[in-house]
């Protein structure tokens, strides 16, 4: 199948890598373009906005980059506009921002706990608000959340604000469905598992040596019943499919992308 998304406007925000390699965010967006739509491209990085771009670019597809923090709604009011500024709509909101701490409750602080809920939840709720009104005016869209495994399951560290927002993404997602699935609008999650994706690299890479890293890598390997950990790439195809019409009947869900991962505990 080709072309799933021929003239459609996709504003994936998080378009960018934090490091060499293939991240989501990143990974979606090109894997739109080549299916056909028109992207819109939003990252707080300049210079990783427009790695995107370019790539994008290279292959003949269309794509605008746009540099936002999206925890500021006027900076995502103006990335909105500027996207209906330059496409004229928005079919798909690929939401796909996202950090982590790294402190169980009683270690974390105040500053760490908004920090991650301003990233991590608040940045999906402006973006909604904002184009959504834009989706209902043309009839509709898909939006897309990216939450995570830890949503549901414990992830063997003490990531207490990371498995809050992630949860929360959840409800947030089933809500938006619901409260406007009258007006043609879907709205999914994509849970990933374990992902080989930068911004789990750089920071391990940083702490280990090669062997260490290549020891690390294998056993998260052996810890998917499928065999590997994940890719951007098996993200984003997860992505495609809810950002088209294949996906026309599936609302208020959430897409486990794990190798298998949660099965193993119940």
């Amino acid at each position: 199948m080709v072309d799933r998304l021929r003239g459609k406007v996709a504003a994936v925000i998080g378009a960018g890598s934090v490091g060499p390699g293939w991240g989501n965010g990143k990974a979606t967006a090109v894997l739109f373009a080549r299916e056909g739509a028109h992207v819109f491209a939003v990252d707080k990085s300049p210079a990783a906005v427009e790695e995107t771009r370019a790539v994008i670019a290279g292959e003949g597809g269309d794509c605008t980059a746009h540099v936002a923090d999206v925890t500021s709604a006027a900076a995502v009011g103006a990335l909105v506009q500027a996207c209906i500024a330059t496409y004229g709509r928005i079919d798909v909101l690929h939401n796909n921002v996202g950090i982590a701490d790294d402190k169980d409750v009683v270690e974390t602080s105040e500053e760490t706990w908004d920090r991650v809920n301003a990233v991590n939840l608040k940045s999906m709720f402006l973006t909604c608000k904002h184009a959504i009104p834009h989706m209902e005016r043309h009839g509709g869209g898909s939006i897309i959340n990216i939450s995570s495994i830890s949503a549901i399951r414990w992830n063997g560290r003490p990531f207490i604000a990371y498995y809050a927002t992630k949860a929360a993404i959840l409800g947030l997602t089933r809500a938006v469905a619901m409260d406007h699935a009258r007006k043609g609008i879907r709205c999914n999650a994509i849970l990933p598992g374990m992902m080989n994706t930068p911004l789990m690299l750089e920071p391990a890479r940083e702490r280990m040596s090669e062997g260490e890293l290549a020891a690390w890598l294998a056993a998260r390997d052996r810890a998917v019943p499928m065999g590997r950990a994940g890719t951007g790439w098996d993200v984003a195809r997860a992505a495609l499919f809810l950002a088209s019409d294949d996906s026309a009947y599936v609302t208020g869900t959430h897409l486990i992308v794990d190798g298998g991962l949660t099965c193993k505990f119940g």
